[in-house]
């Protein structure tokens, strides 16, 4: 497993860790994720997706806001791994982030888990 540090945007505002199994990844933002952060959440998704990586967790903990731009980079994850067979499944996420997901009936098309943990069970 390696962990990488992809960076942080937005005066410090989002950082993106992404840990790499050989057929799945976890990718933990942590901070705000907007329309001045987003692309930095982005990059590394659409890096996965190119290596062929088809199943990621988000692991929402570490978030602490999220909007519209955010959720769109979210969706696109989703849309690109399932073609590929695979998916992006999110846990932990905090209330505030969680009722973005429920206003826009995002939660339906995602695998949501409670945790982390839960979500690797699987």
């Amino acid at each position: 497993m390696d962990r990488e540090v992809v960076g942080t945007a937005g005066r410090d505002r989002l950082e993106v860790a992404v840990r790499r199994y050989p057929m799945s990844a976890v990718v933990t933002p942590s901070g705000e994720l907007d329309h001045h952060t987003a692309d930095l959440l982005r990059e590394p998704l659409d890096q996965l997706a190119g290596d062929g990586i088809a199943t990621v967790v988000i692991d929402c903990s570490n978030l602490d806001f999220c909007d519209s731009t955010g959720l769109n980079v979210l969706l696109g994850a989703r849309l690109k791994a399932e073609a590929a067979g695979g998916g992006v499944h999110l846990a932990g996420m905090k209330p505030t982030v969680a009722r973005v997901f429920e206003i826009t009936g995002a939660d339906a098309v995602f695998t949501v888990h409670a945790t982390l943990d839960d979500a690797l069970k699987e």
